[in-house]
């Protein structure tokens, strides 16, 4: 998210302790998201698509079953075998495999477009350019994107933050303020902005869901012990019956910023 610290405090986090969650319950863009990124030469049938960060293959599965030929990579192990299984269980070839933004292991002018959603503030900003520079085809798009809920103007999300604060103080994805820069990072320092967009939209969860969306969290799932996991969870689960039905919907904002390879 934008002006979020890439680090809690002194605490470390892996992303590879919520692989389990993240899959089942951390919700991809809705389908709003592919249809303007497509608008803007993203995500087309037969383009070759390399997703950064990947996690667990949200934005990498969706792409393949767009027609794109999707490769994705992340540092997290527990991640990429999740990534691999999902989207065998759906029929899809995408190509997952664990190296970091700044070191691929693939030759050079291999993808129309490379995308990084969620994950971009955790990379070597200088090297992570030259790379996907070196990755993109001449006229190829680099495309940053983020997800986020709005605690500021969502009472279910404020209210679950809040309870995360009570387990871990120092995490610093809290209270985001919901600003969307022209240009995000300063990245038309390296490569012109070809397009961007966001807007907002109510997505739906369940009790069960957004308790699993919660424990996905950087700043539960991916730092806090086992045991103040449970315990956390447990009063989540308590705060949600008091405050929210069955289904309820959580307000996200959703931005995109497509920079051109020239």
């Amino acid at each position: 998210m934008h002006g979020i610290p890439a680090h809690d405090g002194g605490r470390s986090f892996d992303w590879g302790n919520t692989s389990s969650d993240y899959g089942k319950h951390r919700p991809g863009p809705p389908a709003s998201f592919y249809s303007r990124l497509q608008a803007l030469g993203v995500g087309l049938a037969g383009q070759r698509i390399l997703d950064l960060g990947t996690g667990t293959g949200l934005l990498a599965r969706e792409f393949a079953k767009q027609g794109a030929i999707s490769s994705g990579t992340d540092i997290a192990q527990g991640q990429i075998e999740v990534a691999r299984r999902l989207a065998q269980d759906a029929n899809l070839g995408c190509d997952f495999h664990v190296a970091s933004s700044e070191s691929q292991p693939f030759p050079d002018a291999s993808f129309d477009c490379i995308t990084a959603m969620q994950c971009w503030l955790y990379f070597d900003q200088d090297k992570t350019v030259a790379e996907a520079k070196r990755l993109l085809k001449p006229g190829g798009s680099l495309m940053i994107a983020h997800f986020s809920w709005l605690a500021r103007l969502d009472p279910i999300a404020k209210a679950s933050e809040e309870l995360v604060l009570e387990f871990n103080p120092e995490w610093g994805g809290k209270d985001w303020h919901g600003i969307v820069p022209p240009v995000c990072y300063e990245l038309d320092r390296y490569m012109p902005l070809q397009a961007m967009f966001w807007y907002d939209e109510a997505i739906p969860f369940s009790r069960e869901s957004w308790r699993g969306r919660m424990r996905a969290c950087r700043g539960t799932g991916a730092t806090l012990p086992p045991e103040k996991l449970e315990a956390f969870d447990r009063e989540h689960e308590a705060l949600l019956q008091r405050i929210a039905g069955d289904h309820f919907t959580v307000r996200h904002r959703i931005d995109a910023h497509i920079f051109l390879r020239e």
